[in-house]
Order: structure tokens, then C-alpha cells, then sequence
């Protein structure tokens, strides 16, 4: 496979820089570094595959994966082994363990694959790391836009490095939220687009951009001011999770506990917005979908 050909390459000198804290753990910081540097080694994999795609296996109906799919995913597992030979691994692509005990790293090698089928530069690649159950550090890299939104557990969140935070809006009616459509879109079109209908009668605009990880990550740069999405996988809401808290936002189930990567239902926001926007949610899924 031509993943493993690339060499996995050694972080940026700026971005481990920009990333280092005089105050964060080591152990916290070497998580943190291993993560960022795996992220972007999938990402320069990603890129090498832009224009040579010549389709797609698909997993359900609508659910494709690629050459490059594979090819990120297995770089960025062995950027991980390397340093952390011992640690256990949940990926996208290939399986692996369940959170639980002890240390276990969730990837999405290439969220976003339908938009990258078809040329969108919008396509993140995703990966944390859990301990104990517990979000440790999280990483999402913006393939094309070279972006990198961190969060180390106590440390804040960031974006290429500066510290960055979730929106202050407070009015649901001037938010701009995202979200995205699970799988079996074509068995339940009629009902997820009901949510839609109904959400639009509370909130300035929705987006839908295909990339769930990104979502997330604009959320907790302010770019969005919430997202909710039904059936998302572990591995889309992993990373995202983490920087959501870090970034001093919420992100919590349908009934408003802390959300948690396989929920049904997750819905994310700054702190104003936290309760009225999951009711919105909420009272706006029909009955059944779930």
C-alpha cells in the first residue's frame, strides 16, 4: 500500500512551538504532539490522493470509502505505534478496541470522503486519544485549509496555535448552527428533513458541509454557534468533544448530559445557547426516527 511509502514525517518546528505550554504536563504534551503530528501525516496523504481517485468501495448505500480512506488511515496508526506501541487503537476504517480502560486512540482518517470524491476542499482528519473513558487530547486538521484546532485536557483549545473559545451569541434567532444527515438518509429523508424545517423557524441559518469533525471544530472557534447531528460514529465526535469543552462550550446527549462518542443524538453550543438550543432540537426529531 502506498500509505506506508510516505515517511512520517517529524512535527513542524512552528507548529510544536506553537502548541508547547510552560505549564502542561509532559506526558500531556507528548500525547499531544504524537496526535498532531498523526493527524498531519494523514493529511499529506489525503492531499496526494487529489485528483488520482478513481471511485469507491461503499459501506452502506451512501457511505464510501477510498484508497486514501485506507492510506491515512494506516499512517496514522503506525505515527501512533511508534511512540505508543502498546496503546489501543479505534479506527474508522478498521475496527479495533472499544472505550473502556486504559488508553485508547479514536481516528477518522478522512471525514468528509463524499466531498472528497467530488473536489470540495472541505475534509478533516481526526484524532484523539481516551483514557480511562475520558477525552485526553483531541486534534482536527483542515486538510485544505492547513488548519489545526487542538485541546489538551485543563489546557484550552486552539487553532494553529492561539488559544480560541466559542461564540458569546446569546439570541437563538441570529445563530448560525450546523449539522449533517447519518446514512440512512434515504430510509428516513422525510423525517430528518422535518428536523431541518422545523429548526429553521429558530435560528438565523443552517449549514450542512458534510464534515462532522469540522463542524465541531468551528463551533468551538466561534464560526458556528452550535451544531446537532443524529447517529454520528465514535469517531466523528471523538476530537470534537474535547475541543468543544476546551473551548468553553457544551456538548451534551438529548437529554442534556455530557456527551459522549456513540451517542445518538449529540448537540453542541457556547453556554447561552446550551438549554434552548437542545430543546429546540429535541421537540423538533419525530417520533420514531431515533
Amino acid at each position: 500500500m502506498t500509505g506506508l511509502a510516505h515517511s512520517i514525517r517529524e512535527p513542524a518546528p512552528s507548529t510544536t512551538r506553537a502548541l508547547e505550554s510552560e505549564q502542561m504536563d509532559a506526558s500531556l504534551q507528548r500525547d499531544l504532539d504524537v496526535a498532531v503530528a498523526a493527524a498531519r501525516d494523514g493529511s499529506d496523504v489525503i492531499r496526494s490522493w487529489l485528483g488520482r481517485l478513481r471511485g469507491a468501495d461503499f459501506k452502506g448505500e451512501v457511505d464510501p470509502v477510498t484508497a486514501a480512506d485506507r492510506e491515512s488511515e494506516a499512517i496514522v496508526i503506525a505515527r501512533i505505534a511508534e511512540t505508543f506501541p502498546n496503546d489501543a487503537i479505534l479506527a474508522e476504517e478498521s475496527g479495533g478496541d472499544p472505550l473502556g480502560r486504559g488508553r485508547v486512540w479514536v481516528i477518522d482518517p478522512l471525514d468528509g470522503t463524499v466531498n472528497f470524491l467530488h473536489g470540495v476542499p472541505h475534509v478533516g482528519v481526526s484524532v484523539a486519544l481516551y483514557q480511562e473513558g475520558s477525552a485526553r487530547v483531541g486534534v482536527i486538521v483542515d486538510v485544505f485549509r492547513d488548519e489545526v484546532f487542538t485541546a489538551a485536557l485543563g489546557e484550552g483549545a486552539r487553532l494553529n496555535g492561539q488559544l480560541t473559545m466559542v461564540s458569546g451569541q446569546s439570541d437563538l434567532g441570529a445563530a448560525l448552527v450546523a449539522t449533517g444527515f447519518p446514512y440512512d438518509r434515504r430510509r428516513h429523508a422525510t423525517g430528518y428533513a422535518e428536523i431541518i424545517g422545523t429548526m429553521l423557524t429558530h435560528v438565523q441559518g443552517i449549514r450542512r458541509m458534510g464534515t462532522a469533525s469540522l463542524d465541531l471544530a468551528w463551533v468551538a472557534c466561534g464560526r458556528y454557534d452550535a451544531f446537532w447531528e443524529l447517529k454520528l460514529a465514535p469517531w466523528d465526535v471523538a476530537a470534537g468533544i474535547l475541543l468543544i469543552h476546551e473551548a468553553g462550550g457544551h456538548m451534551t446527549d438529548l437529554a442534556g448530559r455530557p456527551a459522549r462518542p456513540g451517542d445518538r443524538v449529540v448537540v453542541a453550543s457556547n453556554a447561552a445557547l446550551r438549554e434552548v438550543f437542545r430543546q429546540r432540537v429535541a421537540e423538533a426529531i419525530p417520533p420514531g426516527l431515533l
